[in-house]
């Protein structure tokens, strides 16, 4: 059965209030390599099928979900009667709301476009290149290329017809020289491969392990720091993460007011950041309405369906709003603002590159990524990791040699009160949260007193 012709079968067999599946379908091609030779490359399709069953109950609707994956039709009423029994077990939905009903989005009858080999058809001769050139100068690439197409579909008994596709792409380079004493990486994002430079991918590491040569040990404390956008991407990752409305109405995130409330209308930074999710951002486009399997704090599932548009988290520094559903928009007096599957930080104006806010610092350091990221304090949002593959001492505005790495404690709502300078915003490639996020655009930044709490003796 067709995925379409899956979820008519399985509307017109519920019983319930309502019922709402799920399908999405996805083909997936790699290509894996170490010690700068191709290892493995393959190919990878998968389906899963999620039943969500809206039953009557006094005061409302309860919901049970079911998911499966490679379902048949003989699997329907087991899908049914599954999800069915996991909402009457449930009892009645908190975050429950009207469903939205007869809503069509996408052209809902088209196949899934598979991905495939021919994805990495103009880099990997370019890849092969520079294999070639790193065996013949002793240096080990590790890494991986990837391409995904993924099909969503959402359908209801109520005559939901909504269908999204989303093709995503990255390629993360690890690069280790002088008996792998020396390490950096660099990574690309990208929706088809037509825009990622393998040529600028290997100026990129050779340049960063040559700033490698000279090592300079220095002591914990702040610095004036510079954060590729890559980096700053992670760092806003946990922000977005800790932003759901619920949380900072209940006085339990970085994002509440002292005495109650929201802090909705505050100023948080010292320049005029924007932050934003827009599904027609060119370059990131993305799905135009919820799809969700599950509630939770950030999405509910009787939202399922709804429009998705710009939604302003910051503007000119001051924080507009905090993700919402229905259900918390309602409990909270603020408007409806469901963020969507990528996000976009900027400053009106800004321009230049990381190496553009290397020529303007003074004296401080410049990082490469951060890792191993986690939450320390969610009322202030600080977070701990630590550096990785790369920081730097620059000094009247040139790299002068690399320091060793440490583990740092930072807020990134604190970061944004203490920059010092912007940069244009860009397409990047996350690595910490590189699995879950991957539509991101930033700037660099260069920020005050970054605290880098302790040496780590890593690599």
């Amino acid at each position: 059965m067709t995925p379409q012709d899956l979820i008519e079968k399985i509307t017109a067999r519920s019983t319930t209030a309502d019922c709402i599946v799920i399908i999405e379908q996805s083909t997936e091609a790699n290509l894996r390599w170490a010690e700068s030779t191709l290892t493995t490359n393959g190919m990878i399709k998968s389906q899963s099928v999620t039943v969500l069953s809206f039953v009557e109950v006094e005061g409302g609707l309860s919901v049970g979900a079911s998911t499966r994956t490679a379902v048949e039709e003989a699997d329907i009423e087991v899908l049914l009667k599954e999800s069915v029994e996991a909402a009457y077990a449930s009892g009645l939905a908190d975050d429950y709301m009207t469903l939205l009903t007869n809503h069509q989005v996408g052209d809902w009858n088209a196949i899934h476009p598979e991905t495939g080999p021919d994805a990495f058809r103009r880099i990997a001769p370019e890849l092969g290149d520079m294999f070639t050139r790193s065996k013949a100068d002793a240096i080990e690439l590790f890494g991986y290329a990837e391409h995904t197409s993924k099909t969503t579909w959402l359908g209801s008994k109520g005559g939901l017809r909504l269908r999204h596709d989303q093709p995503a792409g990255r390629i993360e380079v690890t690069a280790k020289s002088h008996n792998r004493s020396r390490s950096t990486w660099a990574g690309r994002s990208t929706r088809d491969f037509s825009n990622v430079d393998i040529a600028s991918v290997d100026q990129e590491l050779r340049r960063t392990l040559a700033w490698q040569a000279k090592r300079l040990d220095i002591p914990a404390g702040s610095y004036d720091t510079i954060l590729p956008p890559g980096a700053v991407g992670d760092l806003l990752t946990y922000a977005v993460w800790m932003s759901d409305a619920r949380s900072a109405f209940e006085g339990r995130s970085a994002f509440s007011k002292q005495g109650g409330g929201m802090r909705i209308g505050e100023k948080l930074a010292n320049v005029p950041v924007n932050l934003y999710a827009d599904p027609s951002y060119k370059g990131l486009e993305s799905g135009n309405f919820i799809a969700t399997s599950q509630s939770s704090s950030h999405v509910s599932v009787f939202d399922n369906g709804y429009e998705l548009g710009k939604t302003e988290m910051l503007v000119d520094g001051v924080l507009n709003s905090l993700i919402q559903t229905r259900s918390t928009a309602k409990l909270t007096n603020q408007p409806f603002t469901s963020f969507g599957d990528n996000f976009i930080m900027d400053v009106s104006g800004a321009t230049g590159s990381t190496e553009d806010l290397v020529k303007n610092m003074k004296s401080g350091l410049l990082l490469n990524t951060l890792w191993y990221i986690r939450m320390v304090d969610p009322q202030r949002l600080l977070l701990t990791g630590l550096t990785r593959d790369g920081v730097y001492k620059v000094e009247n505005g040139e790299v002068v040699g690399a320091v060793n790495n440490f583990r740092w404690n930072e807020s990134p709502l604190e970061l944004l009160g203490r920059i010092v300078e912007v940069g244009g915003t860009t397409i990047t490639q996350p690595r910490e949260w590189a699995d879950w996020v991957q539509r991101i655009a930033m700037p660099a930044l260069h920020v005050k007193d970054f605290n880098m709490s302790t040496v780590s003796q890593a690599n």
